[in-house]
């Protein structure tokens, strides 16, 4: 199998299709790299795609350590499977907890990516229930541990924002839902206490965020409620980004609306390499 390692030596799983301009795949936390394998099929025609699962996400190593699972540790490891492959930079693609990592590719190492594309971004982010939901992440960090990843995967696909996903597809929900329940669950609760529980949210990091230069796409379902704010957030500051709604949609956008997503996405990357993408006009601000 395919590893690059971490800089606390972790093993990261990764695949390749593909050549050309770099695009890498940087998943949610109920998914792994599999899940991306719609847009590995179609952007391989045109780009080299890499897809790898996360630090606590088998085939790579589930460290026994919930220190080890920050936010930090999540964007570093993006990098570290870019160093491998010996890729200087690449078009960054993510989706809730791997769009979270690749805003922070932005802010803290912006020439390693030619973009980002910021999909179901946000969630847990409104300060006025911050401590709730840090509160609910240590709690179903718990949960993980006590009842394991096949019952809390039974009740994580009948939230809200998963809702649209049943509705639309059943069958690809149905597959979606029995691949969670196969996660491992020590790496699940680590990444819920430490990645979920822990990170800032965006509305602090107003300020940086403003400065980022990176030509940025953010997705949203207009049905995911937990996103809509934030990626109106972001439009908002970010000096180079795009926003896009899907209609009746909800989180989990690349499988929802794989033809709508790929389409987007890859309308994106081409306008972003023909330099294309510019900072909103000040003309244009009322």
């Amino acid at each position: 199998m395919p590893y690059a390692v971490s800089g606390d030596n972790v093993r990261l799983y990764f695949e390749e299709a593909g050549s050309g301009t770099p695009v890498i795949f940087l998943h949610e936390f109920a998914a792994d790299h599999t899940n991306w394998e719609p847009q590995m099929r179609y952007f391989a025609r045109g780009h080299r795609c890499i897809a790898y699962s996360a630090r606590g996400y088998t085939p790579s190593d589930v460290p026994a350590s919930k220190e080890v699972y920050t936010y930090k540790h999540f964007y570093t490891d993006a990098l570290a499977v870019l160093d491998h492959l010996k890729i200087a930079k690449a078009h960054f693609v993510g989706l809730s907890m791997g769009a979270y990592s690749s805003l922070q590719i932005g802010l803290n190492a912006p020439e390693r990516a030619l973009s980002l594309t910021l999909a179901g971004v946000g969630s847990g982010s409104s300060l006025e229930n911050l401590e709730a939901f840090r509160s609910q992440c240590q709690a179903n960090g718990e949960q993980y541990e006590t009842i394991g990843s096949v019952e809390v995967a039974k009740a994580t696909r009948e939230a809200p924002s998963r809702i649209p996903f049943l509705v639309k597809d059943p069958r690809g929900h149905a597959d979606f839902y029995a691949a969670l329940a196969r996660h491992d669950a020590k790496g699940s609760a680590n990444t819920m206490r430490s990645f979920q529980g822990g990170r800032p949210s965006i509305y602090t990091l107003t300020d940086a965020i403003q400065k980022v230069p990176t030509l940025t796409l953010i997705i949203c379902g207009d049905e995911d409620d937990n996103c809509v704010e934030p990626s109106l957030f972001l439009k908002k500051h970010l000096p180079a980004a795009g926003l896009t709604f899907f209609p009746k949609s909800g989180h989990v956008l690349n499988l929802e609306e794989p033809a709508l997503f790929n389409e987007m996405v890859e309308r994106f990357i081409a306008l972003a390499e023909a330099g294309r993408w510019p900072a909103r006009d000040p003309r244009s601000i009322g």
